[in-house]
């Protein structure tokens, strides 16, 4: 989280466009913070997009789209599910178009999501994006979600929410949060 997900998303997209090349730019429909069918980044930036739902075929969906793409860009891809990751790898394969995906690799029970799960064994390229924790300047590797201004460690795993929810935290400040700081 706080790591400029989307806004890589907006650049990579924006370069493409550019040089006159086609972008698919997709994202989960669980994600309705904005509206669904958006990607927004907290800077202000927001971009229409393809919504992807459990029962999307993404391979048939970006064929419909746009066959000969330059480029397929998915923000919120820890929501995807190991079907959509296959079939991703099949748009890699057969229809030559990259995909670059963008996501959180586990949740604030410090779980993988199993769109991340999947990605991390069937990309062939990973790149990590750093942040720094929301209480110090050590790299933010986990989640902390809070409620009341208080820690929670269990529950479901999707609940979709920004700073208000959640924020970027170091494995200290994770087991240990400075409980005066949270949800200020």
């Amino acid at each position: 989280m706080n790591s400029g997900k989307t806004i890589e998303i907006l650049k990579v997209a924006h370069n493409y466009e550019e040089q006159h090349k086609r972008v698919i730019i997709m994202t989960s429909g669980l994600d309705t913070r904005d509206e669904v069918g958006y990607i927004a980044s907290r800077i202000g930036l927001k971009r229409e997009a393809h919504p992807i739902f459990e029962t999307t075929n993404l391979y048939d969906e970006i064929k419909q789209i746009d066959a000969h793409a330059n480029c397929v860009l998915i923000d919120e891809a820890q929501f995807l599910k190991k079907a959509h990751v296959l079939q991703l790898a099949k748009v890699v394969d057969e229809l030559k178009i990259p995909v670059m995906t963008f996501g959180l690799k586990n949740d604030f029970r410090n779980e993988l999501f199993e769109g991340s799960k999947y990605l991390m064994l069937y990309a062939d390229k990973i790149e990590e994006m750093k942040t720094i924790c929301w209480f110090c300047t050590k790299k933010a590797i986990m989640n902390l979600r809070f409620h009341d201004g208080k820690p929670v460690y269990e529950g479901e795993q999707v609940q979709i929410g920004g700073n208000e929810a959640y924020y970027p935290v170091c494995r200290r400040h994770y087991f240990n949060p400075p409980l005066n700081q949270i949800g200020k």
